[in-house]
């Protein structure tokens, strides 16, 4: 009775083929993603990463931050936020609140674009489009803060940060090699959990109910049902794994390309809503700023690019914007 029962369980709907589709998932992701870490890796140890936080220093002053920020920005954007906070922890600097918003935006918006721009040329979208908008958007965003936080002397007291700093206790390549395992290993267990959730949420219905809720924002993007949810996954999570369930999506033949286009461009303003957030908050942000104010600065962007996309003929979207996988 029992055999049959779990017999029944696991041949069932939710767990029929899971296990087939979290591999393929993951391994699309890790094709990307381990090169991608052991180039980082070379970059950085030839002092690559310094050399771009030298040429982002005039960056910094047109946002309003000093010149030292550029190191911490030019280290998240070719690694990740957890990185670039590490470097600001040993920069010593004092910045006001506004300031760590501004930075926040920043490295909120444009981070790990190696891997990431990666996995968004994977699912179709060209690597020119995903660094112009994650690029320009920081940017356009951190100096639209710094002229209205100027203009209205907002926020301009010292900023109180918990994150506290701890040098790595080893700092040899095999220790970074066990923590790059160690991350490939998480990212493998989030991701089999994730897929899991979300056929539970498709056998409950909850799939349908969150296309129902979403559907006149994301109708108004440009984005079809087919793909709410796997977007709202990398607004939530993040856009390696949204990303890595749009490529397998689209290679069902299950979303359009234009669907993955728009998706993705929104994704790369507005991922890892939660994670990042909290991260930022940690070096004394304003919330308002990094969370509703991002959110509304990536609606509005992603809104004038599907605007801009409806006017272009489909087949030179095809040849410049996206294509199909």
């Amino acid at each position: 009775m029992y055999k049959r029962i779990f017999g029944q369980l696991f041949n069932g709907p939710l767990f029929s083929g899971l296990w087939k589709e979290i591999i393929s998932v993951t391994w699309t992701l890790f094709k990307i993603m381990i090169p991608m870490i052991i180039v980082i890796k070379v970059i950085e140890e030839l002092g690559g990463i310094v050399l771009l936080s030298q040429w982002l220093s005039p960056v910094m002053f047109l946002v309003g931050l000093p010149s030292e920020m550029g190191l911490v920005w030019a280290t998240t954007l070719v690694t990740n936020i957890y990185a670039g906070l590490l470097v600001f922890m040993n920069t010593d600097a004092d910045l006001t609140v506004a300031q760590v918003s501004i930075l926040g935006i920043l490295m909120l918006i444009a981070h790990g674009l190696p891997i990431e721009a990666a996995i968004a040329k994977k699912a179709g979208v060209g690597i020119a489009m995903t660094l112009g908008v994650r690029l320009g958007g920081s940017l356009l965003m951190a100096w639209m803060l710094h002229q209205t936080y100027q203009a209205g002397d907002w926020l301009n007291y010292p900023a109180e940060s918990v994150w506290q700093h701890t040098l790595a206790s080893d700092p040899s390549y095999m220790a970074w090699a066990i923590d790059q395992v160690k991350s490939l290993v998480m990212i493998f267990v989030i991701i089999a959990v994730l897929i899991t959730f979300l056929r539970i949420l498709k056998l409950l219905g909850v799939e349908k109910l969150m296309g129902i809720i979403l559907k006149p924002i994301l109708s108004l993007l440009g984005i079809s049902r087919d793909a709410t949810n796997l977007t709202v996954v990398g607004i939530t999570l993040g856009l390696s794994f949204g990303g890595g369930l749009l490529i397998n999506e689209a290679k069902r033949g299950h979303i359009s390309p234009r669907d993955i286009f728009v998706s993705i461009m929104l994704l790369n303003l507005l991922h890892s809503l939660i994670e990042d957030t909290l991260l930022i908050l940690l070096i004394g942000a304003d919330f308002t700023t990094i969370f509703w104010g991002r959110i509304v600065f990536s609606l509005a962007v992603t809104s004038l690019l599907v605007i801009a996309i409806n006017r272009i003929d489909e087949a030179i979207c095809l040849k410049y914007f996206y294509k199909k996988i």
